[in-house]
């Protein structure tokens, strides 16, 4: 496994391992998936949007350029 570069120093295997345990103890295993899928709802939504603005962005682009 692979350490993580934080500004704070180098996050190893041991490091995960003791965050994952107290994530599940202080929000028991039954909220996790809860958890997870709200923040896969919301990056999935944020993705959407900077695409949508991405689109926008080339349409008015390639409107100026038919004027």
């Amino acid at each position: 496994m692979t350490a993580f570069m934080l500004p704070l120093g180098v996050i190893g295997p041991q490091q995960l391992i003791l965050i994952v345990i107290i994530v599940l103890i202080l929000f028991g295993g039954k909220k996790i998936p809860e958890l997870m899928g709200g923040l896969g709802k919301g990056i999935k939504e944020f993705k959407k949007a900077t695409q949508d603005e991405t689109d926008n962005k080339i349409d008015k682009e390639q409107k100026k350029e038919e004027n």
